[in-house]
Order: structure tokens, then sequence, then C-alpha cells
């Protein structure tokens, strides 16, 4: 704490003195990427500005440091306004800004240009987040699957991981792409066959700007159901090499960027953990640590000729910490259940563009791998093999080809294109399960090859003097899995959306679509005295049909009033054979979903409506008020719908920042999720003894599926942040408290096995139950967190 001291004086003392920022950046059309000269630029809600040259450069001098967007206007072209940009005084920063052909011409220019995203793909459903808003908000730790449920129709879970649920869909249905490359996995410990994780991958030092998705997909993206979205990330700086240092309650983590000759830029980092030393400290029954890495090049090779390659890798590995000496119900609970796990994933990807005069060409070339490996002994005990109840190891490795050609002809805009996936899916499991009163043997092993492919195509047009969008896309995908998934006509999916312009400030926003997604590989890939299966039992695509109705209210480029109305109809979801349940009620846990028999049966719906008031000004405060209102229903094995595991019925959420003076700024965040439904335990076949010896833990009775409701969670996160803006270095500081006030959100009991006066278990009925103990659950601390970020 002395040092920090010292260093806070060190650079108080410095800060008295004014320091100014610079940026610098290029304006080029959005279609041919030719540079635009004597375009109009200025720094938002300032009267700072200037022209590009005749490369379409611009410099920009003498500005306050901090987060700033660009706005560009110039005839012929529709106004503009950039990302989120960060600038100081140590470094100039470099942004591009692309401007889109306009077809009628305006005699005046004037920059009136919104930072609230809007495409005529969708018009509805669609937010940007800015790279202020990832840094700086409250409660989420620089975390953008944090970030995020800030927003409308995202659930957050007080069990503190980050499953991406989005208005009422399971947390497997959304997909994620890193600069147009699709990543599967964004957190750490991922839960194979889902999204979530207790830690996010991406390091937010890279991020520039993020487009979520909760409906009107364009064609381009496929295979989800209820979630898109897209990170795009910096480019390393073009003059000099960068360094910047984080240090957090959790990790530390090193940012390098900077130019590797003329043409081309870099940016490289890497994070590790400490949580295992902090967890062993506290005494938590679990130790994990994880390492991840990530990296940028990009290189212009002419005006026309460009090329990035991105990459993606974490390590992840979980641990039991067996030296607690007395345990307590919680850390026996967890300890008897839990087992070691660890776990690799990367994505490596490049994407090469070609520009034209009225077009562009896209291709893109991934490679992302996956290895999850897990191992639970009885008792822990590893002194024996045959103590092993669980030895699983996976691997998912996909090489992924799609191509793209997007044209402005006249007023249209098109873009087409075709995706080839192969796929190489291995698992190896050593478990035995408790079905139907009998213990069953689960081992095989499994290695699937499998090719898909997909065709898209979109067409946008502005009518009636561009006051009213239109776009339609249709796309079709299919696989060599089975004869139920090889025609693509199955998977035929259309969708539309329609934006009229009701006056400058009010518009009416509309999408309509059918949207398909493959099971997970889990689920596929599963084998069955030596078949698949779930082959066997005609497993088909999940659709999904979506309708939205919105209205926008803009009054200011900078406020943005929205309401939209959403309806979810899902068919052919799996439905598990043994547990008699849709597997969208599964996913938001640690280990593997979809790894059992399963037949295509099961249907659902989710509907309600979104309200959001966002103000992002350019004086320094920004607000974000999301409420949803949200039924979540799926069939039981009678046909019923009952609520399904994420039928939170109410999520509200208001985040605020405000910059103060001398770079200062505060913000808080308070959300509020309705009680989630939940399947209570099973406790006669819990007591089991060898029921209970396969897992260690009890069994949920799944004839009473989400026959239960915890109480609603609420909790209040506030953030103070303070940046050092000087010559050579740029230092920020921030103190970060979530669960302010300390709630205490309601979980499921622990229930945990009886122990006489010696420690031995308790059994009944001639040795074959154990006797049961239950207690109370809740989870809720007040988490603060100090972090440094030191930029030179």
């Amino acid at each position: 704490m002395k040092i920090i001291y010292s260093i806070l004086l060190l650079l108080f003392s410095f800060s008295a003195f004014a320091q100014e920022a610079s940026v610098r950046g290029k304006v080029v059309d959005a279609v041919n990427n030719e540079p635009l000269p004597f375009v109009n630029v200025l720094v938002s809600g300032t009267t700072t500005g200037t022209t590009t040259d005749l490369d379409g450069n611009f410099l920009l001098t003498g500005l306050q440091p901090g987060f700033v967007r660009i706005e560009a206007s110039f005839v012929g072209y529709k106004k503009a306004i950039s990302s989120e940009i960060e600038i100081s005084a140590a470094n100039t920063s470099f942004i591009e800004i692309q401007l889109e052909q306009q077809k009628e011409q305006i005699e005046e220019v004037t920059v009136t240009a919104s930072p609230f995203r809007k495409t005529e793909e969708s018009p509805v459903s669609l937010r940007s987040i800015g790279v202020g808003e990832i840094e700086k908000s409250p409660g989420a730790n620089r975390d953008i699957s944090k970030v995020i449920q800030s927003f409308p129709g995202v659930q957050s879970t007080p069990a503190f991981r980050n499953d991406i649920i989005i208005r009422g869909g399971g947390p497997s249905e959304s997909r994620f792409y890193l600069d147009g490359v699709e990543v599967p996995f964004i957190n750490h410990f991922a839960t194979q066959g889902a999204s979530g994780g207790p830690v996010g991958i991406l390091n937010a030092d890279f991020l520039r700007e993020v487009n979520y998705y909760s409906g009107a997909f364009p064609a381009n993206r496929g295979n989800a159901l209820s979630g898109v979205l897209e990170f795009f990330q910096i480019d390393g700086n073009t003059d000099k090499l960068k360094f910047q240092g984080t240090l957090g309650a959790s990790e530390v983590a090193a940012t390098l960027d900077g130019p590797l000759g003329e043409k081309t830029t870099f940016v490289f980092s890497a994070r590790r953990s400490y949580l295992q030393f902090l967890f062993s400290i506290l005494e938590l029954p679990f130790l994990p640590n994880f390492t991840d890495t990530q990296f940028k090049i990009r290189t212009r090779f002419d005006q026309k000729n460009e090329l990035t390659i991105i990459g993606l890798g974490a390590f992840d590995v979980s641990k039991l910490n067996l030296d607690i000496e007395e345990p307590d119900e919680q850390q026996k609970y967890i300890l008897s259940q839990l087992p070691v796990n660890e776990q690799w994933n990367y994505t490596v990807g490049g994407i090469y563009k070609h520009f034209r005069e009225n077009s562009y060409q896209t291709l893109v070339l991934s490679r992302s791998h996956l290895n999850n490996s897990a191992r639970k002994y009885f008792e822990n005990d590893d002194s024996s093999e045959e103590n092993k109840i669980l030895d699983y190891s996976s691997e998912e490795i996909e090489n992924k080809i799609r191509v793209e050609n997007t044209v402005r002809m006249n007023s249209f805009k098109l873009n087409l294109g075709a995706n080839l996936d192969f796929v190489t899916y291995t698992n190896t499991t050593l478990q035995k399960r408790f079905y139907g009163n009998e213990v069953v043997n689960v081992n095989y092993d499994t290695k699937l090859n499998l090719a898909k492919y997909g065709f898209f195509a979109q067409v946008s047009k502005n009518v009636l003097a561009e006051r009213l969008a239109l776009s339609f896309g249709i796309r079709a995908d299919a696989n060599n899995y089975s004869e139920s998934m090889n025609n693509p006509l199955e998977q035929l999916s259309p969708r539309f959306s329609a934006s009229y312009s009701l006056t400058d400030k009010w518009s009416l926003n509309f999408n309509t679509g059918r949207y398909y997604q493959l099971p997970p590989y889990t689920t596929l890939g599963y084998r069955q005295n030596d078949v698949f299966v779930n082959r066997n039992n005609n497993l088909k695509y999940i659709s999904v049909d979506h309708l939205i109705g919105g209205l926008e209210f803009r009054p200011k480029t900078t406020v943005q009033f929205s309401v939209e109305g959403f309806w979810k109809g899902y068919s052919d979801y799996p439905f598990s054979v043994n547990d008699k349940i849709s597997l969208a009620n599964k996913g938001a846990d640690f280990g593997v979903v979809g790894d059992e028999e399963v037949v295509s049966e099961s249907s659902g719906r989710a509907y309600g409506a979104e309200f959001q008031t966002r103000i992002n000004s350019t004086k320094g405060f920004n607000f974000n008020m999301s409420y949803t209102l949200v039924r979540s229903e799926f069939q039981d094995a009678s046909g019923e719908y009952i609520a399904s595991s994420w039928d939170s019925k109410h999520l509200l959420v208001l985040t605020t920042t405000k910059d103060l003076k001398k770079n200062w700024r505060v913000g808080g965040r308070w959300r509020f999720v309705g009680g989630l439904p939940y399947t209570p335990f099973d406790m006669e076949t819990s007591s089991l003894v060898e029921a209970w010896n396969l897992t260690g833990g009890p069994y949920h009775d799944y004839s009473r599926l989400n026959a239960e409701r915890f109480s609603a969670f609420h909790q209040l996160d506030i953030r103070v942040d303070k940046s050092f803006y000087l010559n050579k270095i740029t230092a920020k500081f921030y103190l970060d408290i979530q669960n302010l006030y300390n709630f205490q959100a309601e979980q499921q009991d622990i229930v945990v096995r009886a122990e006489d006066a010696n420690g031995n278990f308790v059994l009944t009925d001639n040795g074959t139950r154990y006797q049961l103990e239950t207690y109370k659950n809740t989870t809720g601390t007040v988490l603060p967190t100090i972090g440094i970020i030191l930029e030179f």
C-alpha cells in the first residue's frame, strides 16, 4: 500500500500540469475503401474539427484526454460517427471511419450522427457497446460477458457466472464473432455444449466496439437462436511500440502493440490469474487458475487488399482444496461433487478483404480447438482406480471457410456468400449413471467427422426518399450427419426487416425470421452400445421463429428511448429420454451438457417486451435503463407448457456513470432479476447408497420440473475511477465494489450425508441408504476490487 500511495502522490503532482491529447485518422468509402478528401471531421460534442487531406487523412490536436467519438460528413455520403476511442497525451490514437454513399444529394452538410447503431438488416434488437462502457462499467470488472448484462433481454444470475441467456432462451443459443471470425468459447472453464463460465477470455484492452443482437440476425450469421455478439478489436499503433500493464483483483495482464513495418501493425496480450493462491488463503473448496492470450496482426498491402490474422487461446485448471482441516457443510457439498477439470481451447483465423469499385470480397479461414477433461474419484480418494467414478476426455475441432461478396448497386445493398466447416469431435467417457432405479454404465469412445455447409444472401434498399428501409435475407444450412440433416431446403431460413422514419426523431421497426441451430456436438457424438443413438433417433436442427416490433424515439443524437415486443416459438428442441425434460432447461452449470440420449420432440416459447433509455452524452454522462418483461415456457413430458429454467419474468437494470473534474469518474449499477424456477431434489433417490456414490451429490426430481421458484435477486455495484494522462505515461486506478449492501441470494439447499460422533456416515434400511441432512443455502458477499492500469 505504501508503494501505491507513493505512486499516487507522484502522479498527482505531475497531473497539476494540463496535458493535451491528439488523434489521427483516415476516412474511406465503406465499399471500395478509397480515401475521401475534404471530409469535415469533428470531435463529437465540441467545435474542434478539421478536414481530411487528399489521402483521406486527418489530425486533431489540443484535445482533452479521455473517451471521444469522431464525426464525419461529406456531400453525397451519409453522416457517420466513429466507435468510441480513448485518447491520451502519451500516445496518438488512430481511428478509421467508413462513409456510406447516399442516394440523394443534400445541399448543406451538418454533422449530426448518432452513436446508437441501426442497420437495414437489423433495425431492431441491435445494440452497440462502446469501449468506454466496457472499461468503466460498474460491477463488470472489464468483462464483456458481464457488461452486456446491463442491456435489454440479457439475464444475469446470482451464481456469478457469465452464461449468455437472452430473451428466455437457453445458454447454448448464442454465437460469437471476433473481427468476423467465429469463436466458439469466450469464457474460461466453459460449459461444453453451452456458452457459460465464470470469467471471460476476451481482453478488454483489445475491444473497440461490440454489436449485440437479440434478434434480427443478418443472413451471414448462422447457427444462432437467441443472440449474436460481434466483437471488433483495435488495430496496433502505427507510430511506435506501446505497452499496457493491468493488475486486477484476480489476474495480471500485459498488452503490447505497435508497427511491424510500414504496412503492418500488431496487438498481443497475455493474462495470468492467481486465483489458486487467493482461494487457498480463503479456504475455498476449489482452486481455479487460468491463463489466456490474444493477438491481432493487420496488414494493408495496398488500398485494395488487406489481411487480418487473429488469435485467442485459454488454458484452465481447476483443482480441489483437500487441505481444509474441518470443512463446513457447504465445503463438503462442493468437494463431494466437483471433479478435477483441465481445459484448453484456441481459435486462430485469417480475414482477407479485396475492394473493388462498387463491392468488396471477404474470405475468412479459421480453426478452433477445444480439449476438455474431467476426473472424479469417490470420496476424492485417488489411491485406487476402482474409486474413479468419472473419467471424461473430449475434443472439438472446427476448420471453417466462409466467403462473402458485398455489393452496392445504385440504392441496393447485396451480401451473398457460403460457408463450409469440417468438424472432428472425439469423446472418451467412463462413467456410471443412475437411471430408472438402476445403475447404467455409460462407457464409450467416439470419433465423429462432420461436414457442415451453408449458403446465404441478403438484399437491402431504402425507398420513399430513404424514409423506409427494407431488407430480406435467406440462408440454408445442412450437414452429412444424417438424412434428417443433409437437405438444406429443410433448414431454409428466411428473414425480413423494415424500418420507417415517421419523423427525424421517431421510427417504427419490424423484423421476422426463422433461424436454425445444430444441436451440440456432445449430443451428435453420444454413443450407446457402440451406436450413435441420437442419429438413429432422427435428431434434427433446432428451429425458432422470431416476431419483433418496436418504436424508437431519439430526441437528441445522444439520447434514445425504445420499446420492443418479441415472440419466439421453438420446435424440435432435444428432449432427454432419461430425465424427461427439454435440454433447453440445462446449461447454466459447470461440466458438460447434451451427452445423453435425446429425441427432437420438444417445443417452447418465449415472449415479452423490452424498454430501454440510453443517454450517451458528450459531456461525460452515461445512463442506461433497461427493463424486460419475459416469459419462457417449454413442454414437459406430458406436452404441457411449464416455466423453463430461464423464466425470470422481470429484469431491471439501471447503470450510470459520470465524469467529474480532474479525470475522476463515478458509476453505479443496480440489477433486479425475478426469481427463477428450480427443480427440487428427489431425496428418496438421493439417499440410495448406490445412487449417491455415483455422483457424490443429490439428484433432481424431474417429475416436478421447475415446480419451485427462488426469491428475486437484486444487487448494487459501484465504481470509482481516477486517470492520470501524462506526457509519457497514462495511469488509471479504479475501485469496484460488487454487491455493496451484501444481498444474500437464495440458492438450492445444501444436501450432505449425516455423520455420527466418530465421523462415520449414518446408514439406514440395512445399509442401503444414507441419512441425509439439508441446510439453507445463500450466496452473496461484498466483493471489492482494486485495479491498476499503466500505459506507456
